[in-house]
């Protein structure tokens, strides 16, 4: 991600240069988010248990992530290994709290399809910390 500053130093917008360096052509802005009256930011983490029957590991986060797409614009989404389970998270963006739990129900739906849903949230950004929504 290239950023480039505003007048205050502080970065007002990223170009997604990916993992080769060439432009994604995704321009994410800072000025226009949550903290200065934009579309909050949303995530759903979800940890992930047993897989089912011939499903494969690959396949679970892009369903995830396609399941909120279908409703919101997503801003990322990333699997990690904590604590030794898998864990998924799917970021978007939505103006209101309880679409926000909708589509997040909608992803956990759509994950329980093909793994385990052991443990999951939905939290909102406010300021530099993430919140559970409800």
């Amino acid at each position: 991600m290239v950023s480039t500053e505003g007048d205050s130093g502080a970065p007002d917008r990223a170009l997604d240069v990916g993992e080769t360096g060439e432009d994604t052509g995704q321009l994410y802005s800072f000025a226009g988010s949550a903290y200065a009256g934009g579309m909050p930011s949303y995530r759903v983490t979800i940890t992930i248990g047993r897989l089912a029957p011939g499903v494969k590991p690959d396949e679970v986060l892009p369903a995830a992530a396609e399941a909120a797409a279908e409703f919101a614009t997503v801003e990322a989404s990333d699997v990690s290994v904590v604590r030794g389970a898998a864990r998924i998270t799917v970021r978007f963006a939505e103006d209101d709290d309880e679409i926000a739990l909708a589509i997040g129900g909608q992803v956990v739906a759509r994950t329980s399809a093909l793994a385990e849903p052991v443990a999951w949230a939905i939290t909102v950004r406010e300021g530099g910390r993430w919140y559970p929504v409800g």
